[in-house]
């Protein structure tokens, strides 16, 4: 039986980097993936090798951000194991009805001008609409690079630039107020504070709803944070496409020692005396971990099939209820399309230039349509009658990615994962009786292309091949529960302390040796590592406490003293 420090539950982008930090530690790791791909929602491969071979496909995550408000690029030094990183600009184009669009460019002065050719006073509010949530930004990254109850190390991340910007929004008592007001409220609500455009407005509230909630939603006002971070920290794709970060990341683990299996579902974790110490895969095959089990699969899955009921009521008795009852999503995922292209999209009514291909494309006609596309899948139903998506033509920034003069298509709809019962057929009840079937798979597809080609005529002669993937597979090729790619929803009372539950939010669990990891862990999901590097924190926390703690003391006070003589 091989025995190893660490075993890790999954090799997505936050498995292999929480693995990377604990190698460099001097820990031995074993990952154990279930795919014959590592990678998780982090991959890039070629889908169609018989209809259009060469052609590459970011199978889920397309654009990165959040990774760039954290370390982890640099202290991996991930450069020198093959990832590079190229910028969007522009990074947001929304074709309207009326012949208007919204064009945002990485400079916040040019998006403004863009604006202003339609609407001058929402072309100054812009400006202050992004200086607001970039302050605040500023001000949150220290909490995102934490585990999230460190207090001690929340502080750490502090320096005299990020308090100077928190409390640039915090500043007097009624200020402070006002702060909370907003957060309480909605993305909705805060873009008609601001702005009177609908060709404005619609997008901005489709990009808020990336968060997992239609725009109404309450307490989901931080949702509008995410266009402002297009303009900083930018937004980015690693050349070759989104697995070229897993490859970096594979690179990396496997020169420091690290293992990574492939192929190999873990059935049970094994637990001994209230103390997690190794694994089960398909086949009986048994791993075991001297120091700690790590998971980067979701916490329903970890808590309520992997291991024993007796195993976690002795662990905490009322944990299991708990995670069954208190864990809310609203059935909203994705159903994804993914297109090789004899030519790229052209969108003649709109005065078409190639770079608005470059950033993501946004089919957003009206507020109204973009909630109806994040509120009725939470009721089971299909938003497709007209349709709003988000679409990426990658090879216009990453020609590599398809045969010279070619071009792949990337679009992501929402869709609920459970049909609602009245629209199943009882003789054919799709894919775990959620309803979804391959004929209606491509039904959705056919009228989400029509809705394109409304704006690119071009598009349905481009075609060369497609492949659809429906809610309920997307759940089963990343075991992601009910579909959610998120693990759990991202609102506010499942963020930060309270992300799985309160007493799972800093990476430990009741059973001893046992952490997680991943999306469903704080900050939550997209392309960040910040879960992967909060948690071997953690654990290096537990194993060694003083020398840990002496070493990242020594790090903040010599960041913090740099950044007070560059101020």
């Amino acid at each position: 039986m091989q025995a190893f420090d660490v075993v890790m539950i999954g090799a997505g982008h936050n498995g292999l980097t929480c693995a990377a930090y604990l190698l460099k530690a001097g820990y031995s790791v074993l990952l154990l993936e279930k795919r014959s791909v590592p990678g998780g929602g982090a991959t890039t491969e070629e889908l169609l090798p018989n209809e259009a071979p060469g052609f590459r496909f970011n199978r889920c995550a397309i654009d990165h951000e959040f990774i760039h408000l954290g370390p982890v690029v640099e202290e991996l030094e991930l450069g020198k194991y093959g990832l590079e990183y190229l910028f969007c600009d522009p990074v947001v184009f929304c074709p309207h009805p009326d012949g208007k669009y919204f064009l945002a460019h990485q400079s916040v002065e040019k998006t403004c001008a863009e604006i202003a050719r339609f609407n001058t006073r929402d072309a100054e509010k812009y400006a202050e609409f992004i200086d607001f949530w970039q302050r605040l930004l500023k001000g949150m990254i220290p909490i995102f690079n934490a585990p999230p109850k460190s207090i001690v190390d929340i502080l750490g991340n502090y320096d005299f630039e990020k308090i100077r910007d928190l409390f640039s929004v915090l500043g007097a008592p009624n200020k402070t107020l006002d702060l909370i007001r907003t957060l309480l409220t909605s993305a909705e609500d805060m873009l008609n504070e601001y702005f009177d455009s609908e060709f404005l407005k619609a997008p901005l509230a489709r990009l808020a709803s990336e968060m997992g909630a239609q725009p109404s939603q309450k307490n989901l006002a931080i949702g509008a944070i995410m266009m402002a971070m297009r303009h900083n920290p930018g937004m980015a794709r690693p050349r070759g496409g989104t697995g070229a970060l897993t490859q970096a990341l594979l690179n990396l683990v496997k020169s420091l020692g690290g293992q990574i299996l492939t192929d190999q579902t873990v059935e049970k974790i094994l637990i001994d005396n209230g103390r997690a110490v190794g694994v089960r895969v398909a086949g009986g095959q048994e791993y075991r971990a001297t120091k700690g089990v790590i998971s980067n699969i979701d916490a329903k899955r970890v808590f309520l099939q992997l291991m024993d009921k007796s195993e976690l009521d002795q662990a905490d008795p009322e944990l299991r209820e708990r995670l069954e009852r208190r864990i809310v999503n609203n059935n909203e995922t994705i159903l994804k399309i993914d297109c090789a292209l004899s030519e790229a999209p052209r969108f003649e009514h709109h005065q078409h230039q190639d770079d608005y291909l470059i950033g993501s494309v946004l089919i957003a006609d009206s507020f109204k349509q973009v909630e109806l596309a994040h509120s009725e899948p939470s009721i089971g139903r299909i938003p497709d009658a007209d349709p709003s998506f988000y679409a990426v033509v990658p090879t216009m920034l990453d020609p590599s990615m398809a045969p010279a003069g070619q071009h792949t298509l990337w679009i992501e709809f929402f869709a609920p994962y459970q049909i609602e019962p009245e629209q199943i057929d009882p003789q054919n009840p799709g894919l775990k009786g959620t309803g979804w079937t391959d004929d209606l798979k491509h039904k959705v597809a056919d009228r989400v292309i029509d809705k394109l080609a409304e704006y690119a005529p071009n598009l349905k002669q481009s075609i060369i091949a497609r492949h659809v993937e429906s809610p309920a597979e997307l759940g089963e090729r990343l075991g992601a529960y009910k579909g959610n790619y998120y693990h759990i929803d991202m609102t506010l009372e499942q963020m930060v302390f309270f992300r799985p539950l309160p007493e799972l939010a800093n990476y430990k669990t009741p059973i001893e040796g046992l952490y997680l990891t991943g999306a469903g862990t704080h900050p939550g999901g997209s392309i960040s590592g910040m879960p992967g590097r909060n948690c071997a924190r953690v654990f290096l926390h537990t194993q060694e406490p003083v020398a840990q703690k002496i070493r990242e003391v020594r790090d903040s006070v010599l960041s913090t003293v740099e950044s007070v003589f560059k101020g």
